[in-house]
Protein backbone atom coordinates (compact mmCIF):
# COMPACT_ATOMS: atom_id res chain seq x y z
CA UNK A 1 0.00 0.00 0.00
CA UNK A 2 3.05 2.40 0.82
CA UNK A 3 4.20 1.35 -2.44
CA UNK A 4 1.42 2.55 -4.07
CA UNK A 5 1.04 5.56 -2.52
CA UNK A 6 5.04 6.44 -2.70
CA UNK A 7 3.99 6.03 -6.81
CA UNK A 8 1.00 7.74 -6.57
CA UNK A 9 2.76 10.83 -5.29
CA UNK A 10 5.61 10.82 -7.86
CA UNK A 11 3.45 10.38 -10.46
CA UNK A 12 1.98 14.17 -9.46
CA UNK A 13 4.51 16.53 -11.20
CA UNK A 14 4.53 15.25 -14.69
CA UNK A 15 0.66 15.32 -14.03
CA UNK A 16 0.72 19.45 -13.07
CA UNK A 17 3.33 20.04 -15.75
CA UNK A 18 1.30 18.43 -18.73
CA UNK A 19 -1.82 20.01 -17.34
CA UNK A 20 -0.09 23.31 -17.16
CA UNK A 21 1.39 22.97 -20.94
CA UNK A 22 -2.39 21.84 -22.17
CA UNK A 23 -3.76 25.00 -21.05
CA UNK A 24 -0.48 26.72 -22.22
CA UNK A 25 0.03 28.64 -18.89
CA UNK A 26 3.24 29.89 -17.35
CA UNK A 27 4.78 28.84 -14.20
CA UNK A 28 4.91 32.72 -13.55
CA UNK A 29 1.19 32.78 -14.46
CA UNK A 30 0.34 30.00 -12.54
CA UNK A 31 1.67 31.37 -9.20
CA UNK A 32 -0.44 34.30 -9.46
CA UNK A 33 -3.62 32.19 -9.47
CA UNK A 34 -2.05 30.10 -6.62
CA UNK A 35 -0.06 32.45 -4.56
CA UNK A 36 2.53 29.22 -4.72
CA UNK A 37 6.01 30.68 -5.45
CA UNK A 38 7.43 29.74 -9.13
CA UNK A 39 10.29 27.70 -7.10
CA UNK A 40 7.88 25.35 -5.46
CA UNK A 41 5.88 24.83 -8.55
CA UNK A 42 8.57 23.69 -10.33
CA UNK A 43 10.00 21.92 -7.86
CA UNK A 44 6.55 19.92 -7.17
CA UNK A 45 6.50 19.51 -10.93
CA UNK A 46 10.41 18.23 -11.69
CA UNK A 47 9.33 15.67 -8.52
CA UNK A 48 12.09 17.76 -6.30
CA UNK A 49 9.12 18.61 -4.02
CA UNK A 50 6.77 16.32 -2.56
CA UNK A 51 2.98 17.05 -2.77
CA UNK A 52 0.65 18.70 -0.02
CA UNK A 53 -3.09 18.86 0.25
CA UNK A 54 -1.73 22.41 0.86
CA UNK A 55 -0.08 22.93 -2.41
CA UNK A 56 -2.46 20.42 -4.48
CA UNK A 57 -6.13 22.05 -3.41
CA UNK A 58 -5.14 25.59 -5.18
CA UNK A 59 -3.80 23.63 -7.91
CA UNK A 60 -6.54 21.51 -9.00
CA UNK A 61 -8.45 24.59 -8.70
CA UNK A 62 -6.44 26.60 -10.94
CA UNK A 63 -6.19 23.38 -13.43
CA UNK A 64 -10.03 23.12 -13.37
CA UNK A 65 -9.92 19.45 -11.97
CA UNK A 66 -10.97 17.74 -8.72
CA UNK A 67 -8.03 16.29 -6.25
CA UNK A 68 -8.50 13.05 -7.07
CA UNK A 69 -7.87 13.76 -10.81
CA UNK A 70 -4.51 15.53 -9.89
CA UNK A 71 -3.40 12.81 -7.70
CA UNK A 72 -4.77 9.83 -10.25
CA UNK A 73 -6.92 8.08 -7.36
CA UNK A 74 -7.98 5.01 -8.06
CA UNK A 75 -12.35 4.81 -9.40
CA UNK A 76 -14.62 4.62 -6.69
CA UNK A 77 -17.38 3.19 -9.04
CA UNK A 78 -18.86 6.21 -9.91
CA UNK A 79 -19.07 6.52 -13.41
CA UNK A 80 -19.67 9.83 -13.99
CA UNK A 81 -17.86 12.43 -15.12
CA UNK A 82 -18.00 15.93 -12.71
CA UNK A 83 -17.64 18.73 -15.06
CA UNK A 84 -15.89 21.87 -13.69
CA UNK A 85 -16.48 24.69 -15.91
CA UNK A 86 -13.74 27.07 -16.70
CA UNK A 87 -14.43 30.62 -17.82
CA UNK A 88 -12.13 32.91 -19.64
CA UNK A 89 -12.94 35.72 -21.76
CA UNK A 90 -16.88 34.93 -22.11
CA UNK A 91 -15.62 31.53 -23.08
CA UNK A 92 -17.02 28.40 -21.14
CA UNK A 93 -14.84 25.48 -21.05
CA UNK A 94 -16.35 21.82 -19.54
CA UNK A 95 -13.61 19.62 -19.75
CA UNK A 96 -14.86 15.95 -20.56
CA UNK A 97 -11.53 13.94 -20.33
CA UNK A 98 -10.31 13.36 -17.04
CA UNK A 99 -6.79 12.33 -17.50
CA UNK A 100 -3.70 15.19 -18.49
CA UNK A 101 -1.49 13.57 -21.44
CA UNK A 102 -3.30 12.29 -24.92
CA UNK A 103 -6.23 13.88 -26.70
CA UNK A 104 -8.40 16.35 -24.69
CA UNK A 105 -11.97 16.89 -24.98
CA UNK A 106 -14.27 20.04 -24.28
CA UNK A 107 -17.92 21.49 -24.53
CA UNK A 108 -17.08 25.07 -25.26
CA UNK A 109 -20.16 27.34 -24.91
CA UNK A 110 -20.12 31.14 -26.60
CA UNK A 111 -23.35 32.70 -24.40
CA UNK A 112 -25.63 34.92 -26.80
CA UNK A 113 -24.45 38.80 -27.55
CA UNK A 114 -20.77 37.43 -27.03
CA UNK A 115 -19.79 38.17 -30.91
CA UNK A 116 -16.20 39.00 -31.19
CA UNK A 117 -15.96 41.43 -34.27
CA UNK A 118 -12.25 41.30 -34.97
CA UNK A 119 -10.55 38.26 -34.91
CA UNK A 120 -7.26 37.51 -33.55
CA UNK A 121 -5.89 34.31 -35.07
CA UNK A 122 -3.37 32.52 -32.51
CA UNK A 123 -0.83 29.58 -32.80
CA UNK A 124 0.41 27.01 -30.79
CA UNK A 125 1.49 22.90 -31.45
CA UNK A 126 -1.05 20.37 -32.20
CA UNK A 127 -3.91 19.21 -33.58
CA UNK A 128 -7.94 20.07 -33.17
CA UNK A 129 -11.11 19.17 -34.08
CA UNK A 130 -14.40 21.01 -33.81
CA UNK A 131 -18.05 19.98 -34.12
CA UNK A 132 -21.00 22.32 -33.46
CA UNK A 133 -23.75 21.46 -31.58
CA UNK A 134 -25.66 24.63 -31.49
CA UNK A 135 -25.63 27.75 -32.75
CA UNK A 136 -23.50 29.41 -35.37
CA UNK A 137 -19.88 29.40 -34.93
CA UNK A 138 -17.10 31.50 -37.27
CA UNK A 139 -13.50 30.19 -37.73
CA UNK A 140 -10.74 31.99 -39.13
CA UNK A 141 -8.24 29.29 -40.44
CA UNK A 142 -5.08 31.20 -42.05
CA UNK A 143 -6.82 32.40 -44.93
CA UNK A 144 -10.25 31.09 -44.39
CA UNK A 145 -13.23 32.53 -43.23
CA UNK A 146 -16.04 29.62 -43.05
CA UNK A 147 -18.53 29.00 -40.30
CA UNK A 148 -20.08 26.31 -39.39
CA UNK A 149 -23.49 25.64 -38.58
CA UNK A 150 -25.22 22.54 -36.04
CA UNK A 151 -23.64 19.60 -37.22
CA UNK A 152 -20.37 20.25 -39.17
CA UNK A 153 -16.89 19.73 -38.46
CA UNK A 154 -13.28 20.84 -38.81
CA UNK A 155 -10.06 19.67 -38.50
CA UNK A 156 -6.93 21.67 -38.45
CA UNK A 157 -3.59 21.71 -37.66
CA UNK A 158 -3.26 24.25 -34.58
CA UNK A 159 0.13 25.94 -35.75
CA UNK A 160 -1.74 27.38 -38.92
CA UNK A 161 -3.22 31.15 -37.63
CA UNK A 162 -6.56 30.33 -36.06
CA UNK A 163 -9.69 32.39 -34.38
CA UNK A 164 -13.18 31.23 -33.76
CA UNK A 165 -16.45 33.45 -32.45
CA UNK A 166 -19.74 33.55 -32.49
CA UNK A 167 -21.09 34.46 -36.09
CA UNK A 168 -24.27 36.16 -34.92
CA UNK A 169 -25.98 37.38 -31.81
CA UNK A 170 -27.03 33.55 -30.55
CA UNK A 171 -25.20 31.08 -28.66
CA UNK A 172 -23.05 28.61 -29.66
CA UNK A 173 -21.77 25.36 -28.41
CA UNK A 174 -19.54 22.88 -29.75
CA UNK A 175 -17.26 20.02 -28.81
CA UNK A 176 -13.53 20.21 -29.39
CA UNK A 177 -11.10 16.90 -29.84
CA UNK A 178 -7.02 18.32 -28.65
CA UNK A 179 -4.17 16.18 -29.12
CA UNK A 180 -0.67 16.23 -30.33
CA UNK A 181 0.07 16.14 -33.91
CA UNK A 182 -1.06 13.40 -35.76
CA UNK A 183 -3.93 12.30 -33.45
CA UNK A 184 -6.31 13.01 -36.10
CA UNK A 185 -10.26 12.70 -36.53
CA UNK A 186 -10.64 12.97 -40.27
CA UNK A 187 -13.27 15.27 -40.99
CA UNK A 188 -12.66 18.63 -43.05
CA UNK A 189 -14.40 22.02 -42.63
CA UNK A 190 -16.52 23.05 -45.43
CA UNK A 191 -15.85 26.77 -47.12
CA UNK A 192 -19.11 28.94 -46.87
CA UNK A 193 -21.17 28.40 -49.80
CA UNK A 194 -22.30 31.56 -52.00
CA UNK A 195 -25.54 32.09 -53.02
CA UNK A 196 -25.79 30.44 -56.44
CA UNK A 197 -24.00 27.37 -54.48
CA UNK A 198 -21.01 28.04 -55.87
CA UNK A 199 -17.82 28.34 -53.30
CA UNK A 200 -17.08 31.68 -51.86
Amino acid sequence: MDAEFGQALDAVGPRLRALRRQRETTLADLSKATGISVSTLSRLESGSRKPTLELLLPLAKAHGVTLDELVDAPPTGDPRVHLRPVKRGGLTMLPLTRRAGGIQAYKLILPAGSRRNEPDPQTHEGYEWLYVLNGRLRMVLGEHDVVLSPGEAAEFDTRVPHWFGAADDEAVEFLSLFGKQGERAHLRARPKQAPDGQGS
